[in-house]
């Protein structure tokens, strides 16, 4: 029956082209679907090809047969997304695993309605769904799982037309901690000493790793801490250490101790709390001369735990009774004060002075300093007379000069004398009188001619001619106009 259908349609075109030809293109989808129920229908009018010009006038019954094909382009269905990719173990504890994956290349038309996690123990068939719903992160941690086992993993990608190929991890896994050796990330600011000051909050932040979670013990010179006042809040990645009210006996070193199994890790923590200084001592005025004092002293007997960066010495004049600063940052326990006004008495403080500011109460002198005025006669200094007189001397010559047509130049030479010379500018031995086409300055010495916009004939020897009573001085140099 295969074999007589082909020459069927090379017969049915000779009588009836007409009739036959809106069926051409109807008799292909019957092809098409030979898997269909409906094969055998479609194979009798594919046998009866050969009364086909018999039954010329009955082929239009046959047309109304033609919408049965066209809701066949539905059938097809479509087709669910491909399987997740890069399936991986990203960490692993005793009881709970966490999986990343990327998403699939092809989701399909439907879209991708997100992600179905099954496991099963190792040896077993038996895959039980781990998510109720799905979900569309690429990421999922498996909880309550039992330390020990070892399981399989598979994940799928769910849409409406169906789930995909699932992809699994290649081996189980076995479920249990990963052993890492205690380590303290100390943090840079805290490597040096921690400075806060009297009454502030220490709030310190420490983390550090390890696994299984490792024991963490503060000690202070090998001894326990005081939980009165230190408070200490540990967690499996990080200790803080916590005082409220910080006084300066809390200063000190505190040792940290990170420990899982016998290994450990250890750091320093240094904490200096500190205050204002006292006051210095044994203030003393040394001696007055002029409108100058000289003061001394001793180091404050508290420095508040903290190194004396300097002094600053203030000064009081009994008139007004305010306190002005004259000095500041003095490193050194003595100092001279100057340009203090005559006549006048005045009293003196010394305030010390650390990281953490000046101190509360200052060291005033004992003594006070009276600025007394002093009789002195001024007797002008005896200037011997000097004869300035000199006649005129060029230190500068004039130099030959290159110009272009159209382009001014200027010529320079330097003379001194006394009285001032006059300068008289002279071009091939004629004296230049009032010409717009020259501009002759001298000042500080320095003569200048300038020469607008010269052409060639402006060429040749210039002269500068320096006169006074005394004598007179000339200097040439020849110009060049191309």
């Amino acid at each position: 029956p295969k074999k007589k259908p082909a020459p069927a349609p090379k017969e049915e075109p000779t009588p009836a082209p007409a009739a036959e030809e809106p069926l051409a293109p109807e008799h292909p989808p019957a092809a098409e679907q030979p898997t269909a129920p409906t094969d055998k229908p479609a194979a009798d009018p594919t046998a009866e090809g050969t009364p086909a010009p018999e039954e010329g006038p009955p082929a239009p019954p046959a047309e109304p047969q033609a919408p049965a094909p066209e809701p066949e382009p539905e059938k097809p269905k479509a087709e669910p997304p491909s399987s997740p990719l890069s399936l991986a173990v990203e960490e692993l504890s005793e009881n709970s695993i966490t999986l990343t994956w990327k998403a699939p290349e092809q989701t399909g038309r439907a879209g991708l309605d997100g992600y179905v996690v099954e496991i099963c123990k190792d040896g077993s068939t038996d895959w039980t769904t781990v998510n109720e719903e799905p979900f569309l992160s690429t990421r999922y941690t498996i909880q309550d799982l039992s330390s020990g086992d070892k399981i399989q993993v598979r994940v799928k990608a769910v849409s409406a037309s169906g789930a995909s190929v699932p992809a699994t991890l290649e081996q189980p896994v076995l479920i249990r901690e990963i052993l890492q050796l205690p380590k303290i990330r100390m943090p840079r600011q805290l490597r040096q000493t921690y400075v806060r000051h009297v009454g502030d909050a220490v709030n310190v932040m420490i983390p550090f790793q390890g696994k299984p979670q490792p024991e963490v013990i503060w000690t202070k010179g090998d001894q326990p801490l005081d939980t009165s006042r230190i408070n200490i809040r540990n967690t499996d990645r990080d200790t803080i250490f916590y005082i409220r009210n910080a006084q300066r006996s809390d200063s000190g070193k505190y040792d940290l101790t990170v420990r899982i199994n016998g290994a450990e890790a250890k750091a320093t923590l240094d904490i200096r709390v500190i205050e204002p200084p006292g006051p210095p001592e044994n203030l003393k005025l040394v001696d007055v001369w002029g409108f100058n004092v000289a003061l001394e002293w001793t180091p404050p007997a508290d420095n508040g735990n903290s190194d004396i960066k300097g002094y600053v010495v203030q000064k009081s004049d009994k008139k007004s009774g305010k306190w002005f600063t004259a000095l500041e940052h003095c490193t050194r326990t003595s100092c001279t004060i100057s340009d203090l006004i005559i006549g006048n008495t005045y009293s003196f403080r010394v305030f010390a002075e650390n990281a953490c500011g000046l101190s509360e109460k200052a060291a005033v002198a004992s003594g006070v300093a009276n600025i007394k005025k002093t009789k002195t006669t001024y007797q002008p200094e005896k200037i011997p007379q000097r004869d300035m007189m000199e006649p005129p001397k060029f230190t500068q010559p004039l130099t030959d000069r290159t110009t272009t047509r159209g382009y001014s130049t200027h010529l320079f030479c330097c003379v001194r004398g006394f009285p001032q010379p006059k300068i008289i500018w002279m071009k091939n031995q004629m004296e230049i009188r009032e010409d717009p086409k020259y501009i002759a300055m001298i000042e500080q010495g320095v003569c200048s001619l300038e020469i607008r916009k010269p052409s060639p004939f402006d060429g040749g020897i210039y002269t500068c001619k320096a006169v006074n009573p005394l004598g007179e001085a000339s200097v040439d140099c020849k110009l060049d106009v191309k």
